[in-house]
């Protein structure tokens, strides 16, 4: 069962996602807040797979309230979505820096929600390689932390290839296939990748992939 947090200031849009998400026989919304310090403290209470959280609220936003959970070990399994009625722009990308593992335009079609709600449970990132490179392009300002850079250091030969690919929109699957490995192989230079450059989550480290140089959004 997939346990779902709503959170947004609009007890309309809730009751929307709330009515399409209990015909899921697989997901559950297992609470609502109406802004991101309630958002925070329910997550903590309830550890929720998933936490769908609307970009502009009141009180605390949802790119504090990502940075907030993905800071606290303790929701170290909650995968972020933001909601937006934007689509791409820099609070997105805030969003995607601060731990958010993809965002989802509210006017998307209902099949298409449910989806992105499952995808992000299996921990894969809400980030088709088109829109990232649009995303970074646009709004990499910012200089990479010296954990980050130290990290880019470490990483072997072959866990830089499995970056790339992920960057690139690959599954593990096809990972492997690429680099003639076991998607278990696969996964672990994935991994170790997360680790060495302190990424949440694989969104998190396609950011890094294109902000490193990695991937260079205009070839990719």
């Amino acid at each position: 069962m997939i346990r779902v947090l709503l959170v947004d200031d609009q007890p309309l849009i809730r009751s929307g996602f709330r009515a399409l998400l209990d015909l899921e026989d697989d997901i559950e919304v297992i609470a609502e807040a109406a802004d991101g310090n309630e958002g925070l403290e329910l997550a903590r209470q309830h550890l929720p797979d998933i936490a769908l959280i609307d970009i502009q609220m009141p009180v605390a936003d949802g790119i504090e309230a990502t940075r907030r959970i993905a800071a606290d070990p303790a929701l170290a399994g909650v995968h972020v979505v933001i909601l937006t009625n934007y689509g791409m722009d820099e609070y997105v990308f805030n969003a995607l820096r601060a731990g958010a593992a993809g965002f989802l335009v509210k006017d998307i079609q209902p099949e298409d929600f449910l989806h992105a709600v499952r995808v992000a449970a299996r921990g894969d990132a809400l980030l088709a390689p088109s829109i990232t490179r649009r995303l970074i392009n646009r709004y990499v300002s910012q200089p990479l932390d010296t954990g980050t850079t130290a990290g880019l250091k470490e990483l072997t030969a072959r866990e830089r290839e499995a970056v790339v690919l992920v960057a690139r929109g690959l599954s593990n699957d096809e990972i492997a296939d690429h680099m003639v490995i076991s998607p278990l192989t696969a996964k672990t230079h994935i991994n170790r990748a997360m680790t060495k450059l302190h990424a949440r989550d694989r969104a998190q480290l396609v950011v890094l992939a294109y902000e490193s140089g990695l991937v260079s959004p205009r070839t990719t």
